[in-house]
């Protein structure tokens, strides 16, 4: 089977985790031994998230005093290169040596009038306390901060809906070639059309899941697993009534409200692949790939669930 597999932010770098090199590797390392257990018997295509990230490049840019701080598009760029280089150097390491990987910088080009750059959604960077998130907002007047959960604030950027994926001949000819591509890192950098058909960067930052279903449909894929730091998706989650989801159709998916900035794209992404037939989506643990795809842990969607 041909598999893209969306990694997330949040699975390489855990939440209360600190924001370390080392840390990150670990987690990469983890991944990596995961992924490679799914490659013995298949085709699988990688995407990651950047959200932890890219959220931190931006604090350090924010920083230096007397210059301007890098725009979203920049820093996404640096980001998606920092762990591309970890999950190919890890993935290589855990794969045969006849197995081969490679990284490419990917450009998503977006709608520039996408009412997302007027509604800011995208969870990005470290999670503040209250204390610190009242600091946070004194510092940098223009970021916008929202509550995830009681006392936890983060902050939230423009998340356009990904359109075309640039490089996606170059994606599809590495593919075919035998070579495990890691692509699309972090949704892709967000790039628009500026009046001369030219591309150019924009202060966004494209939510993966969305970017990596689309990446998905473009290679023709049969299933699309997104994997993060939960076991499945939960109806009334972090409630006393919350109950796993195990096994549902794109329809009936598609009717329930889950949280804009976390759950919701990937449950969209999910409904949005797994609406043609013979098409499996799968949402779970990172250490559980290889489980989920063949059913047995995490939701699965598919139209006949």
């Amino acid at each position: 089977m041909r598999v893209v597999v969306a990694l997330g932010g949040n699975a390489l770098l855990k939440r209360g985790e600190p924001m370390t090199a080392e840390v990150q590797r670990g987690n990469v390392r983890r991944a990596a031994a995961a992924l490679a257990e799914l490659a013995k018997d298949h085709e699988i295509i990688v995407a990651h998230g950047n959200g932890p990230q890219v959220g931190l490049l931006a604090l350090q840019s924010a920083a230096f005093e007397g210059v301007e701080a890098y725009p979203l598009d920049i820093l996404g760029a640096e980001s998606v290169g920092m762990i591309g280089y970890l999950v190919e150097q890890e993935l290589t390491n855990a794969l045969p040596r006849d197995r081969r990987c490679a990284t490419l910088l990917t450009q998503t080009e977006v709608d520039p009038d996408d009412p997302a750059f007027q509604k800011p959604e995208k969870p990005i960077g470290p999670v503040y306390p209250d204390a610190a998130a009242q600091r946070v907002r004194e510092e940098y007047e223009d970021w916008q901060l929202v509550e995830e959960s009681p006392g936890s604030w983060r902050r939230v950027v423009p998340s356009p809906a990904p359109r075309t994926i640039t490089q996606i001949g170059a994606i599809r000819l590495l593919a075919e070639s035998g070579f495990i591509v890691v692509c699309a890192g972090g949704g892709g950098i967000p790039v628009i059309r500026n009046e001369q058909g030219h591309l150019e960067g924009i202060e966004a930052v494209i939510d993966k899941d969305l970017a990596a279903g689309l990446l998905a449909d473009e290679l023709q894929a049969d299933a699309f697993l997104m994997l993060t730091d939960v076991d499945a998706v939960y109806l009334d989650w972090g409630t006393p009534e919350q109950r796993r989801i195990r096994a549902i159709t794109p329809e009936e998916l598609s009717r329930m409200n889950f949280a804009a900035g976390s759950m919701g794209p990937k449950v969209k992404a999910a409904c949005d692949f797994a609406s043609h037939p013979g098409r499996l989506a799968g949402i779970g643990r990172l250490e559980d790939a290889r489980a989920i795809l063949e059913g047995r842990t995490g939701t699965l969607v598919r139209l006949e669930a």
